[in-house]
């Protein structure tokens, strides 16, 4: 049956605090029966291990890793907390820098790379929770940092993409301004050249006018054109005049135009007396209303010659040569056109 016996001695406090820390202990430590429970059944007390107790071993080493990663954790929020152990008890304590995780917290060795990720890890700590206000800070300045590069990099890529566009743009203005003047010096020269063609034209057609003016003439002279071919009335049979009126005193000369056949001379009703000269291509010049002829049908004649004269007879209303042109189909001709392009001014 258990009985209430006093706690027992520490039979290790010599060991930690030696005599005098024996004595005072036991002076300091008077237990009453109230503070004292009653031990029912079979208690052991722990073995000593070297003057320390194993437990107390464990609080050791949970004191410095306490210390060791709280310290570091915390340095920078928390002011320092200061640890006191007995000398007796620091004496019998195991070396700190044979602990694992602490060992290479306490190296003298400055040259000595410690790699602090494994060290926490192996203490259960993980390294990101120890990362201080300093590490956060410098991570935002770093990504402060890019985040300004980035802006500095866009901002400069827009500069450039405006200059090449400003570029592009000037360099299309001076290609349209370049190409315009191009046409522009383009439509000149082609202005000049046609402008230099219709004058070689017209001088050529000049002087191939020239060249048949003299080898045409005009039917007579001392003349004034009183009709026109085309022109409407009553006085013409066929409602149109189909010549060109020549109006001059009667018995001036009526000449042959060209080189050419008499082909007809003689009285025909409403023309009076008419002669037709037959040119060497096949044209026919009617000659009409004259008073005399001087060449007869089948004489050959040159330009220039006299065949005829003017006069008023047939139906007129006075003297004056009634010329007639035709093609060798027998359509009629404007007579003034005619004339013109062999070179004659009527």
């Amino acid at each position: 049956m258990a009985s209430n016996r006093p706690a027992p001695e520490a039979p290790f406090a010599n060991d930690f605090f030696g005599a005098e820390g024996a004595e005072r202990s036991l002076e300091e430590w008077n237990p009453t029966e109230d503070s004292v429970r009653p031990v029912r059944g079979r208690h052991r007390v722990a073995k000593q291990r070297g003057g320390l107790a194993r437990s107390s071993t464990v609080l050791g080493v949970g004191v410095i890793a306490a210390v060791g990663a709280g310290g570091i954790a915390t340095a920078q929020d928390k002011p320092a907390v200061s640890i006191s152990l007995p000398d007796a008890l620091s004496d019998n304590l195991p070396d700190a820098k044979s602990l694992p995780g602490v060992g290479s917290f306490m190296s003298d060795d400055s040259s000595e790379v410690v790699d602090e990720a494994a060290t926490y890890s192996a203490m259960g700590i993980a390294y990101a929770d120890t990362a201080s206000d300093s590490d956060q800070g410098g991570a935002g300045e770093a990504l402060r940092s890019r985040i300004l590069q980035q802006a500095e990099q866009q901002e400069a890529k827009a500069v450039a993409s405006a200059k090449a566009a400003a570029a592009k743009a000037a360099a299309d203005k001076a290609e349209a301004a370049a190409k315009k003047k191009a046409e522009e010096a383009a439509a000149k020269v082609a202005a000049a050249k046609k402008k230099a063609e219709e004058e070689a034209k017209a001088k050529a057609e000049a002087a191939r006018l020239a060249q048949l003016a003299k080898s045409y003439s005009l039917p007579t002279s001392s003349y004034t054109i009183t009709s026109t071919y085309g022109e409407s009335g009553s006085l013409w049979s066929s409602g149109q005049h189909t010549g060109l009126d020549f109006a001059a005193p009667t018995g001036t000369p009526a000449k042959a135009v060209h080189n050419g056949t008499v082909k007809s001379a003689g009285w025909s009703g409403s023309y009076g007396y008419r002669i037709v000269l037959e040119l060497e291509d096949g044209t026919e010049v009617w000659y009409a209303h004259l008073s005399s002829m001087t060449a007869s049908a089948g004489q050959k004649v040159a330009t220039g010659e006299t065949i005829g004269r003017v006069g008023a007879t047939g139906n007129v209303t006075g003297a004056h040569l009634h010329l007639e042109v035709h093609t060798p189909g027998g359509s009629g001709l404007d007579p003034m056109a005619w004339l013109r392009d062999k070179g004659l001014t009527p």
